[in-house]
Formats: structure tokens, C-alpha cells, sequence
């Protein structure tokens, strides 16, 4: 028996998310189908973490355990051969039973990507969110450093989050873009349900003059001090990378 790492991007405009749901077809299942079809042995992928419905992947790194002994760049090019257009295995290799996608992950990078233009982008509406009003960068950047640090994030999470603490260490913001585009990439130990969106979308209501900048330390203080954030739309997130 081997374990085999797994580094996959995809489009997740047509999925429910990475994991299995009831009301459509994951990430996760496309995988599981393609390994099926590659070693005609049914395999179960453990991941590094889930994405939500129309969230994207530059990085997601997974594993999973088999008796199929193949070359590692038969993994590659055989799961490739089997999956849809838009998801592609980028990396595999054999790594140490030891090694586990979740428990072994000490961090993770998503980037949330923001059209700042009052016109649409045909070719960007896939994977961010069009905001037609300019945003106050500046007061976006001040409040953003309230997040850095260890913080209870209960007030950055949907409703069916199933996380046993809320407590969460972000590791840096940072803001970066080429106009119209603005990139927000956040660095933590982890993150709960929709809290990256929620966050961002906090952001930019910030910079829109909507809330004022001590809304995020209010809220992380006091989940109810403040009315509930904005969740951000789920295409113009993306996970690019797990540190392990």
C-alpha cells in the first residue's frame, strides 16, 4: 500500500464544492471517478480542506491510499486523461504514510479577486466579483490589519458551520492588483464556513463608506455588536496554495 499526494486545481463554477453533496456533483466525485477509471479500483481522496459551491483551486492538495503501483507521472497524465476540462491534477507523488492532507497542513493562501469597474468583463466574470464604485483602498488596508492575529472569527461564518472552535490565527492580508483588478490574499491556520467571503465582503463595504473601519475589530470582539457581514460572491475565490 502507497500514498499518493495530489496537487489539483480546478474551475468551480459547475460543482457544488470540493466534497460530495445531494444536489449536484463535487469536485471530489469528478477525482474519485477519474482515479476509478485509471486503476479500475475504487479509491477514497482525503483533502486538505473544502471549498464551497463556485469557489476555485489553484492548490488543492489531497491523498489518497492504493495497492496501484503506477509511475508518478502516470498519476498525472492518467488522472488528466480522464478528468473534465476544468480540473487537472497539476503534481503527484508518492509521499510517506505519515503525511495527511488535513492533519498534516499548517496553513493555507486564498485569493479573492475584485473587478473594479462600472463596466463588466466578459472574460473576468468567471473568477471575481464586479463592485462598479470605487473603493477607499487605503481605509480597506487600515481595517484589514484588525485581522491579523489570533481572533474568535464566530462573527465571519455562515449558519452550518460545523467547526468545533472559531477561534482562528490569520497570518497576513495583503493587497495587490493590476487595474481594474484588485487581489486580497489572505494567509491563515485555517478558516471556517465562508469566513474568507465574509471578510472580504466587510472589506468592501469598508471601502465603500458603508461601515466605518472599526467594524472588524467591534465585530471580532463581539459577534453581535455589529449587523452580520457581507459574504462576498463565491467566484472570485480561489485557493492557491497549502503549506505543510
Amino acid at each position: 500500500m502507497v500514498r499518493i499526494k495530489l496537487i489539483v486545481s480546478y474551475d468551480g463554477t459547475n460543482y457544488v464544492g470540493w466534497q460530495y453533496q445531494p444536489n449536484g456533483i463535487s469536485v471530489q466525485q469528478r477525482l474519485e471517478q477519474a482515479i476509478k477509471d485509471l486503476t479500475g479500483i475504487t479509491h477514497r481522496v482525503y483533502s486538505s480542506g473544502r471549498t464551497d459551491s463556485g469557489v476555485h483551486a489553484r492548490g488543492m492538495v489531497c491523498h489518497l491510499d492504493t495497492e496501484k503501483i503506477l509511475p508518478e507521472t502516470a498519476w498525472r497524465e492518467g488522472l488528466n486523461r480522464f478528468l473534465p476540462d476544468d480540473i487537472v491534477v497539476r503534481h503527484a507523488e508518492q509521499v510517506d504514510e505519515q503525511f495527511h492532507a488535513r492533519f498534516s497542513a499548517r496553513g493555507k493562501r486564498y485569493r479573492y479577486t475584485i473587478l473594479c469597474d462600472p463596466v463588466r468583463s466578459p472574460l473576468d466574470r468567471i473568477d471575481s466579483w464586479q463592485v462598479k464604485k470605487p473603493l477607499d483602498l487605503e481605509k480597506m488596508q487600515q481595517a484589514a490589519q484588525s485581522f491579523i492575529g489570533q481572533h474568535d472569527f464566530a462573527a465571519f461564518r455562515t449558519s452550518g458551520c460545523s467547526a468545533g472552535t472559531t477561534v482562528r490565527e490569520i497570518f497576513s492580508i495583503t493587497f495587490s492588483g493590476d487595474a481594474p483588478l484588485l487581489y486580497i490574499d489572505v494567509c491563515g491556520s485555517g478558516f471556517l464556513r465562508n469566513m474568507i467571503r465574509m471578510m472580504v465582503g466587510t472589506l468592501v463595504q469598508i471601502g465603500r463608506g458603508k461601515r466605518p473601519v472599526s467594524t472588524i475589530r467591534s465585530l471580532l470582539v463581539d459577534a453581535g455588536s455589529a449587523p452580520s457581514p457581507l459574504t462576498a460572491p463565491a467566484q472570485g475565490l480561489c485557493l492557491m496554495e497549502v503549506w505543510f
